[in-house]
């Protein structure tokens, strides 16, 4: 059985994955992705005492609602980061090869978290098992974004996810 740090509101944070990159992580906000009738997967956005701050540690963890393969999720991933504006289609590529080897497939219930260190590396875990690392401050910056930039696909999931939605 998995060991979680259960904080309010129902976010499950590893300490294997957040303590050994920040102090006193504590959720910030959540939110749940729903695509028509589908529910997608539960986020839920964890920094240092509950307070995001850009360019500092954070974790944003995905519980998964259903069943994916990890090459839909770096596909994914690269199409959201494309309609951010990311245009260096070899950037891209290389990014994608990245997160094909770290993502596996995920089956409902398993939640991988991203945790972005001090030094702006990416740290991938299913649950808590580390998957990799990427070690590009522009894939953190542009990956996170999907979720957490001003221009995201989902700017309501980015209220609540900052709570900035009460």
């Amino acid at each position: 059985m998995l060991n979680f740090l259960s904080f309010n509101a129902g976010a499950q944070v590893s300490p294997v994955a957040l303590q050994a990159h920040f102090d006193a992580p504590a959720l910030v906000g959540k939110a749940r992705l729903k695509v028509i009738f589908w529910d997608i997967y539960d986020a839920s956005l964890i920094a240092p005492q509950g307070t995001f701050e850009e360019n500092k540690p954070f974790a944003l963890e995905l519980k998964y609602l259903r069943d994916f393969k990890g090459k839909e999720i770096a596909s994914r991933s690269v199409d959201e980061m494309r309609d951010l504006g990311m245009n260096d289609e070899v950037r891209l590529a290389k990014w994608y090869q990245e997160m094909q080897d770290i993502f596996p497939n995920v089956k409902e219930g398993e939640m991988i978290t991203g945790v972005v260190d001090a030094e702006n590396v990416s740290h991938f875990y299913l649950n808590e098992t580390p998957l990799g690392k990427v070690h590009d401050k522009e894939f953190s910056i542009w990956f996170f974004d999907i979720w957490l930039s001003e221009e995201t696909s989902e700017p309501e999931m980015r209220r609540q996810l900052l709570g900035l939605v009460k």
